[in-house]
């Protein structure tokens, strides 16, 4: 069996998953975990963050349910409106880092929601890359290279043949079954309970 993440990196709602995400891990340390980036932010929807003004309340719900924090730089980012969100450089992102660190794929897409949502750092600037890979000891230009020629294209065809269409999704998969682990929030032990009942089956 193994866990496939689908996500969205500027999707405030995966943030919050992050912390789910890191504790299910760790419990099931050999459980194989893929990373798959959605694409909300494309096309028409690539506008200034500013069209979006449900994020500020939106994100104030995520911290009441959740206990996600966004920090004071990507507050700033938000009040001055201008930055752009392109779900495309973000998958390209992740297809660069999870080439270096196939293994560490689930702890990876976590720290580019940190350095976006806590750091306010863009997921289209390779030296956001580079300083992720240094951080996790990765050839850092190895990864800027990657992340100049990634295809976001697959990881977004291969979400809708998973039939995501939310994000996050947590999935699990056996032989050719799949089973949906959480569609949006959900705290590490009803993932457990979810896991549990499955290896039951």
């Amino acid at each position: 069996m193994k866990l496939v993440y689908v996500f969205d990196a500027y999707c405030g709602w995966s943030h919050a998953f992050s912390g789910t995400l890191q504790a299910v891990t760790a419990r099931h340390p050999d459980l194989p975990v893929e990373v798959i980036s959605g694409g909300l932010f494309t096309g028409q929807r690539r506008v200034p963050i500013r069209e979006f003004g449900f994020i500020k309340d939106a994100n104030v719900q995520v911290t009441a349910r959740t206990g996600a924090r966004f920090g004071e730089a990507f507050d700033r980012l938000l009040d001055e409106g201008s930055f752009v969100m392109d779900s495309e450089a973000a998958a390209r992102g992740l297809i660069a880092l999870r080439q270096a660190a196939p293994a560490r794929a689930a702890e990876l897409a976590v720290a580019m929601q940190n350095a976006f949502f806590h750091n306010g750092s863009s997921l289209s600037d390779p030296d956001t890359y580079r300083a992720i890979a240094t951080d996790f000891g990765l050839d850092a230009d190895a990864v800027v290279a990657a992340f100049e020629s990634g295809r976001p294209e697959e990881d977004f065809q291969r979400a809708a043949r998973l039939g995501v269409s939310g994000f996050p999704t947590l999935i699990a998969v056996r032989g050719s079954d799949m089973f949906a682990l959480a569609r949006g929030h959900a705290t590490a032990d009803e993932v457990e309970e979810r896991l549990t009942a499955l290896s039951q089956r």
